[in-house]
């Protein structure tokens, strides 16, 4: 039948470890994963040893449409995501509009359905219009959207977040939070470290996160809650978090590529490494890695932000906060952590692809009798990255020109291919 696939000869990462062994797909679905399997008529493609493993998954993404589709749509986001090698993300609602009602959801949904070549889920907002003077009705929104937060801003008041934070428990709802407390910032626009001080940078201060993650983990102990933290950048943040977890707090949350690869002392005066939280201390890094190795973090999110080239043009001062990040996730992180012994390699699918789909409950695993949702990547192939080949609308980086290996070569969603870089296939 068109459409159907036998991939031959791959090393397959699934419940059982990694193994040799073919994978059939038939009408969209898994039929068979085993050596010597026959073709029975299937297009065939011998993968020589390459890894096959469950699509990833990223809880946090801005692909910028509806409001500022200059910067990216769901077109090019999602063209972006399958490139690299994500079957499933979601998209924070800092948009206009605003996704705060069910109206305004459909704006955005209209759009997904129109254009996305991956699954692509919406957050709403937990306040209308992500002011934080009131609070969005969850109810009407719980079976429309992934999850509520106020990306991009954190909710300051307390009495607030008791009140979203009770309404997700009784609708048994997920709140992310973006954990800034604005008290504390400043103007400051880069870590307040020793790099912000050597150069006259306007610092922000650590506290801002885990102070306000820390405020939020009491009233998510108290109502129930199902909280998760985005984008944690500090030794602190993971400290604390890992301590509620003991405790049995309902509590996970993520980090991004850049905390767990650069610190301060990779900044250069350029606006591609400006990004909200800030790169953080070299010690911070080591406590965010240590976090992912021993699962207190529970999954890897890109927070792909991408701006335009003018927007990013203006150094760390002026420029917007946000960088690009779907297409170079998984290079990045084998290349940095799993080649130097940091973790496994087990542990960083787990990260990208199970643990992101555990906390929202997201389908998708690799076995008989699932939906296709695989990637293949050449753990050998080593390559540059170029900004310049992305597909993503946004071009900001850090990793520019990093020698890497771990390359996507094909991403699967329901069977079909919809990124393609095997030229056999």
């Amino acid at each position: 039948m068109a459409g159907d696939l036998l991939l031959r000869n791959g090393l397959i990462a699934d419940a059982d470890g990694f193994r040799k062994a073919d994978v059939l797909i038939r009408d969209g679905l898994v039929t068979a994963i085993a050596p010597g399997l026959e073709a029975g008529g299937c297009e065939v493609v011998d993968l020589q040893g390459k890894l096959v493993s469950l699509s990833f998954a990223d809880i946090h993404v801005h692909f910028r449409e509806p409001g500022q589709s200059y910067k990216e749509t769901i077109a090019t986001g999602s063209a972006a995501a399958a490139r690299g090698g994500y079957g499933v993300v979601c998209t924070m609602p800092n948009l206009d509009p605003v996704p705060d009602s069910p109206e305004t959801l459909a704006v955005e949904q209209a759009i997904i359905d129109r254009d996305a070549v991956i699954d692509v889920l919406p957050y709403c907002s937990i306040t209308k219009g992500r002011k934080g003077l009131e609070l969005v009705d969850i109810r009407a929104l719980k079976d429309l959207c992934v999850a509520f937060s106020d990306d991009g801003s954190g909710v300051q008041d307390d009495a607030m977040m008791r009140r979203a934070m009770e309404a997700a428990a009784r609708e048994d709802v997920i709140i992310a939070a973006h954990c800034e407390d604005n008290r504390l910032l400043n103007g400051g626009y880069i870590h307040d470290g020793r790099y912000a001080a050597a150069h006259g940078h306007r610092g922000i201060p650590s506290e801002s996160e885990w102070g306000q993650i820390a405020r939020d983990l009491e009233i998510a102990r108290e109502t129930g809650c199902r909280y998760h933290v985005c984008h944690i950048s500090s030794r602190k943040s993971v400290e604390i978090i890992r301590k509620a977890k003991e405790e049995g707090v309902k509590v996970t949350c993520e980090t991004a590529p850049h905390y767990l690869t650069l610190c301060e002392d990779d900044l250069q005066e350029d606006g591609r490494f400006k990004m909200n939280p800030p790169l953080r201390s070299a010690d911070d890094r080591e406590a965010l890695i240590e976090g992912l190795a021993d699962g207190t973090i529970d999954a890897i999110a890109t927070d792909h932000a991408p701006h335009s080239a003018q927007e990013k043009s203006r150094g760390l001062e002026g420029s917007a906060m946000g960088i690009v990040g779907l297409e170079t996730a998984f290079p990045v992180l084998f290349t940095k952590l799993v080649l130097t012994g940091r973790i496994s390699l087990g542990r960083l699918l787990e990260a990208l692809s199970t643990g992101p789909r555990r906390i929202f409950h997201l389908s998708g695993t690799l076995a008989a009798g699932c939906p296709a949702d695989l990637v293949v990547i050449d753990t050998d192939k080593e390559f540059t990255i170029d900004s310049g080949s992305f597909l993503s609308k946004g071009r900001a980086t850090p990793f520019d020109g990093w020698k890497v290996r771990g390359e996507v070569m094909l991403t699967l969603k329901n069977g079909k291919k919809v990124y393609n870089n095997l030229t056999k296939c």
